[in-house]
């Protein structure tokens, strides 16, 4: 047995956990699920400690099943869910459920900040305070759960508490820190005039950390718990979509991720932070240090397909599914799909937004329908490219990721509707590949993230567009735009009858 590291990437539905040696082959893999909680309209939650026992099963079931020796677990990192709200107290107890990146309960939390600083908001985080991001969240804590707010002691993103309870260490690294909305990203520090303005307490604000950095050891007590030693190296890990940046090897200019996992996200590598998009499209730092990166967001993309599927082809396993889209001609019969079926972030920063087919006839079938929604999805995406062209930001190269990176038929539509040659990884892994780098790395295997890319990530096909269905697909997504400002007042009044 050889030296591995392991990267957990933790998920919205669920961690898997990669074993991956030191030439970046991935030795075994393990993942649990947990439930996801929606106990109101807008609202999405999870038991934090929900997330450690999966990840401990994960990770047991490594060593047990997979035979990963735990001696030769040299490091662990980690790749977590965004703009998560975990909420601890004095003794570091989980006060209440984690509010997710995808809940929409705080319209009037994120009315409130625009309100008070307007652009100043941008011009600090270099972004909205759209509903999702984790400051909205804590205001709305702080009004309508004002006792939990008192006995807040520490604010932490989701896979800073699983890396918790792993070390006994508190902190955040940059990329998740940039995610809350309440780091100043040009200084990288905590923003001390969101936080005067808003009232919140700079103590409850953990330690700031780079991705590399190494936090510390397994304790004692969870190396009981979960089979691992104490010697094992414990680095800080990164946001989901910075770690799939790192595991695609996305670090230069003009270079792009497209990763379409639940919610679909287009990335481009950034040099520094720039106002040129003018927030609307978010800016984060990146898991590379002194990096950063751009991205717009598509909050349904694949949990598009998966509501499709589980709503109206839960008779048909998903590759039959889409087998019947690659039946269906371009342009679905006249059919479009727009995935706004839990609001939009971009480039329509609304959480009223609803989803919709618009042309439905007699000879449309599922296969029409279900080609409408993976070219709706594509459209979105198309959405977020515009705004990187229209500010002089083009992408030469995309590389895709993700459950959508799997299927030939969506890869060659996103280059035919993005006019971008999309490439496919040979070993996609997502943003699990990344967090092990970043373990390989702080260990001192690599050098830095560029040579450690160098190694890990391997291009597999590219698709190039094709001129046809392009000049075809742009008739189809004049039409697509049409459709948000044409049917926004008639979502706003279906609102009302949301039960």
């Amino acid at each position: 047995m050889t030296a591995c590291v392991l990267g957990i990437d933790l998920g919205t539905s669920a961690v898997k956990v990669s074993a991956v040696n030191r030439a970046g082959t991935v030795l075994a893999q393990e993942s649990f699920s947990y439930p996801l909680n929606q106990p109101d309209p807008g609202y999405s939650e999870q038991n934090p400690n929900d997330w450690v026992m999966a990840t401990t099963v994960a990770i047991v079931r490594l060593i047990l099943d997979d035979h990963i020796d735990p001696t030769e677990i040299a490091g662990v990192s980690y790749s977590g869910q965004m703009h998560g709200l975990v909420l601890l107290d004095q003794e570091n107890q989980v006060l209440r459920p984690a509010m997710l990146w995808n809940d929409t309960r705080t319209t009037a939390e994120r009315s409130d900040i625009e309100t008070q600083l307007g652009t100043e908001f941008v011009r600090i985080t270099g972004n909205r305070p759209l509903e999702g991001f984790t400051l909205p969240k804590l205001l709305w804590v702080k009004k309508h759960e004002p006792d939990i707010f008192k006995q807040t002691a520490v604010v932490l993103t989701p896979k800073d508490y699983v890396r918790y309870r792993m070390t006994g260490k508190l902190g955040i690294d940059y990329s998740d820190a940039t995610g809350t909305t309440m780091l100043d990203i040009h200084t990288n520090q905590w923003s001390q005039t969101i936080c005067q303005q808003f009232g919140i307490p700079m103590r409850i604000l953990p330690p700031l950390l780079q991705s590399i950095d190494r936090v510390g050891t397994i304790t004692p007590e969870y190396a009981e718990f979960s089979g691992l030693t104490t010697a094992t190296q414990v680095f800080a890990g990164g946001a989901d979509n910075a770690c799939g940046a790192l595991g695609a090897g996305i670090l230069q200019p003009g270079m792009g991720l497209l990763s379409i996992g639940t919610s679909g996200v287009l990335l481009r590598y950034e040099e520094q932070p720039t106002d040129r998009y003018h927030g609307q499209l978010q800016l984060e730092d990146h898991v590379v240090p002194d990096a950063y990166y751009s991205m717009g967001v598509t909050l349904a993309a694949g949990y598009s397909l998966s509501w499709f599927h589980r709503t109206f082809c839960s008779d048909l396993m998903f590759a039959q599914m889409l087998a019947g889209a690659a039946t269906a001609p371009l342009g679905a019969k006249g059919l479009l799909f727009t995935p706004y079926i839990v609001g939009e972030r971009t480039p329509h920063a609304d959480a009223d937004i609803r989803g919709s087919f618009i042309g439905m006839d007699a000879t449309q079938d599922r296969g029409d329908f279900t080609r409408a929604v993976l070219e709706g999805i594509t459209f979105s995406f198309r959405d977020c490219l515009a705004i990187y062209r229209a500010a002089g930001a083009d992408l030469h190269r995309i590389v895709a990721i993700g459950g959508g990176a799997q299927s030939p038929l969506w890869l060659q539509m996103l280059a035919d509707i993005l006019h971008v040659p999309i490439q496919s990884l040979a070993n996609e892994q997502g943003p699990g590949l990344g967090a092990a780098m970043l373990a390989a790395v702080g260990l001192g295997w690599y050098a830095d993230c560029a040579s450690c890319a160098q190694q890990f990530v391997h291009v597999g096909h590219q698709y190039e567009p094709l001129s046809d269905h392009m000049t075809k697909y742009d008739q189809l997504y004049a039409l697509y735009q049409q459709v948000y400002p044409d049917t926004r007042k008639l979502s706003q009044g279906l609102r009302g009858f949301l039960s």
